[in-house]
């Protein structure tokens, strides 16, 4: 069962760049349709990990069929939004500000950070690790921590000493700021110092880990462990995001790029589930894993090009397994110009785990009132 209390609760998103080929993740192994469009990109049906008489998983997601099987994993298909845009900006811009109808400065999570600390009271209540800061993070007065190296983080790592550090911050700023722009130096300086008071709070969580659990050499799994460590160093920190660092933006070449990908993801999960677990962290952290939109049903001879209709994950121990939305349909008239049909939108599942799990209100983060899943264990 969750934790009564949402203020312990963190929210981990974990983006596949790139357009995920949700056909080739969560497979209908027993729609001959399937392999009629698929005669090159396609699973073997005696290789598809198997979670129904349906659909069964990409033999390379073996970590998380093994969380599927002990009831913790929830998949959401057909997932989507309204007159789909094949533009990975504009439709990750979509994902990230749950606005489909206009441009918005402000990101889904930034506004929910702020709604969670309306004060900016705690730096690290949220951080990205990896690099720059997706759009999903940002609002207005909300600082987040954007790490690379969790033991190497801030301005001036070097350097110790509070005033020294201070002094090379204004000296920074006035360079950057220049004469007559107050307003960006003043900027410059409130962000650098966040970063210096982060990163001094985030020192500890490196010195006070320790764990068993054997993380991949690879960027995704490092960046779990890393936050990980945060989140079993109990500061605060409230929403985590990450990526990886190759997309799957596979219009060629799919099939080993496609496994690698997620050999690599599957098991940094299954690891970063297995670490909270060791140290009791797992009833209280929820992962949702997305990608801005599906690829073409019929493969291209070498990949799939980009689609519409997708495929999200949500993963904890307090999740209710199981499938969310519908299977999109593979027959012609049902098809949305050669591309899966969405069938609920994101906003949804954004929804739910604002409102259920992190005990927000929903409308003041996506603008409107969603139809919510019931994938949160009461």
């Amino acid at each position: 069962m969750a934790s009564d209390g949402h203020g312990k609760r963190s929210v981990v998103i974990v983006q596949l760049s790139g357009g995920n080929d949700s056909l080739n993740t969560v497979i209908p192994y027993n729609d001959g349709r399937y392999y009629d469009n698929r005669p090159i990109v396609n699973i073997p049906q005696d290789k598809v990990l198997r979670l129904d008489d349906n659909l069964g998983l990409n033999p390379n997601l073996s970590a998380i069929k093994e969380l599927w099987d002990q009831g913790h994993v929830g998949i959401i298909n057909g997932i989507g939004y309204p007159s789909p845009n094949r533009s990975h900006f504009r439709s990750m811009d979509i994902w990230h500000t749950a606005e489909s109808e206009k441009i918005s400065e402000e990101g889904w999570l930034g506004k929910a950070i702020r709604d969670i600390d309306p004060h900016g009271e705690n730096t690290l209540t949220g951080m990205n690790f990896g690099r720059g800061l997706p759009r999903a993070l940002y609002a207005r007065g909300v600082p987040v921590a954007s790490v690379g190296n969790l033991e190497t983080y801030g301005l001036f790592p070097d350097i110790r000493e509070e005033a020294s550090r201070n002094m090379m911050l204004e000296a920074f700023s006035q360079i950057y700021g220049g004469e007559g722009k107050q307003a960006v130096s003043q900027f410059i300086s409130q962000t650098g110092r966040d970063a210096l008071k982060g990163s001094d709070i985030l020192r500890v969580a490196p010195q006070n880990y320790s764990s068993s659990i054997e993380y991949a050499d690879n960027p995704i799994a490092q960046n779990m462990r890393s936050i990980a460590q945060v989140i079993c160093a109990d500061l605060g920190t409230r929403v985590c995001y990450t990526q990886p660092h190759h997309n799957f933006d596979t219009h060629a070449n799919e099939l080993p790029a496609h496994a690698k990908l997620w050999t690599e993801i599957s098991g940094a999960v299954g690891d970063f589930m297995a670490d909270l677990r060791e140290h009791d962290k797992d009833e209280d952290t929820l992962v949702l894993m997305f990608s801005e939109f599906g690829r073409r049903i019929k493969d291209n001879g070498a990949g799939t090009d980009h689609g519409s209709g997708g495929v999200a994950f949500v993963i904890g121990n307090s999740v209710k397994g199981g499938f969310y939305g519908e299977y999109p349909s593979l027959e012609e008239g049902k098809q949305l110009e050669g591309d899966l049909q969405f069938n609920n939108d994101f906003r949804g599942t954004y929804s739910t785990i604002l409102e259920q799990w992190l005990g927000l209100d929903p409308v003041s983060v996506t603008g409107a009132t969603y139809e919510q899943f019931d994938f949160i264990r009461k």
